[in-house]
């Protein structure tokens, strides 16, 4: 039998498949569960595993910016336009969200 607390966790966990390599996305605010209007701004941690990643990846997610207001000088195809994979999955969820990596350099 599973838990009550596995069944219905406290604070939100999503499992990832990013580039093929498993990785877990989490929150520490456990309204994002149920109160819509957290989902504004607000946090979530990045964690691979992975031997090159040192340290939980701490992310701010804005899910009212504006695609348009990112830089347009440059070529929607230049490398400087590529998003690395973890930010279209959080996409997915929250179309649209920009995604602040806080001083990590951005997995590819």
């Amino acid at each position: 039998q599973v838990s009550p607390g596995l069944r219905t966790p406290q604070l939100p966990v999503w499992l990832c498949s990013v580039s093929g390599r498993h990785s877990v996305l989490f929150g520490t605010d456990s309204r994002l569960l149920s109160d819509w209007k957290s989902e504004r701004v607000f946090h979530l941690y990045f964690y691979s595993g992975q031997q090159e990643q040192t340290q939980t990846a701490h992310l701010t997610i804005d899910t009212h910016s504006h695609h348009w207001e990112e830089a347009q000088r440059e070529d929607p195809c230049s490398p400087g336009k590529r998003r690395p994979a973890l930010e279209m999955a959080i996409r997915t969820k929250w179309a649209g969200a920009t995604v602040s990596w806080n001083g990590t350099d951005p997995f590819f």
